[in-house]
């Protein structure tokens, strides 16, 4: 859970993060794991607002120690193999072949790509990366981003995918665009302050979260709906949808 600072208007900004599920990138969930409860993040900032491609946040003066018994993860990593007795459901998109990929469909309220090698995670707006050096350097985890424009699918299997945003994406898309390079702030002053990021256990009266389920039927409705609109405003149905297009319905569970 991030919370930044106060806006200019003294509003609060809450933005919730949902970390990515087993076996998926854990060497670098366990890694922000134990970052969140370091406090490693308080007092860094967001230092990046690129338009129509990523949010990014850590310590800008990169200098900052990080906390011990930190995990080295290799780039194989970016990739799940198949294993065996597998019993997740790999629930095709649509009947579209993927641009990036052999196949790409939802498990489990992710969506994911699958090729020879193994599943992936896929960069679809909102979904939350690790940044890097140069390879082979793949990143702690202590240096993040999301992703606010089109999905930049040409970033699968090249960095870590750890999460997503499911509430307060807003806080993050909405801010000023860096002037540097790359969308980088100029000044100190540009940067959005983050006051704390906390693992949700450490946070009391955080919200429960439920998605509609991706192996049900009212999700290949949804996703049909998604690729086939009907109603009276549409001339022509597109007849499919990149997976991108079909975000996972997330909401805070009614009390």
């Amino acid at each position: 859970v991030m919370e930044l600072a106060a806006d200019a208007k003294g509003k609060a900004r809450r933005v919730v993060i949902q970390l990515m599920p087993a076996p998926f990138s854990q060497g670098w969930v366990g890694n922000i794991r134990k970052l969140a409860a370091a406090k490693f993040w308080d007092g860094t900032s967001i230092n990046r607002v690129q338009d129509n491609y990523v949010v990014q946040w850590g310590d800008a003066t990169e200098k900052k120690a990080l906390p011990e018994r930190l995990v080295i993860v290799d780039a194989k990593d970016y990739v799940t193999p198949d294993w065996p007795g597998k019993d997740w459901i790999f629930a095709q998109a649509d009947g579209r072949p993927d641009a990036y990929a052999a196949a790409h469909g939802f498990n489990n309220g992710w969506p994911l790509a699958q090729g020879r090698e193994g599943l992936w995670p896929v960069h679809c707006y909102g979904m939350v990366g690790v940044g890097r050096g140069m390879s082979p350097d793949t990143g702690s985890g202590a240096e993040l981003y999301t992703v606010i424009g089109h999905a930049p699918r040409h970033l699968d299997r090249n960095i870590a995918l750890v999460g997503r945003v499911i509430e307060g994406i807003e806080h993050l898309s909405s801010l000023p665009r860096g002037t540097g390079p790359l969308g980088f702030y100029e000044k100190e002053e540009e940067r959005v302050p983050i006051n704390s990021i906390r693992r949700g256990d450490e946070i009391t009266n955080v919200p429960v979260f439920e998605y509609l389920s991706t192996e049900s039927t009212s999700f290949a409705a949804y996703a049909d709906a998604r690729a086939n609109r009907r109603d009276p405003f549409f001339i022509k149905p597109a007849g499919g949808a990149d997976i991108c297009n079909i975000p996972v319905p997330v909401r805070r569970k009614a009390p």
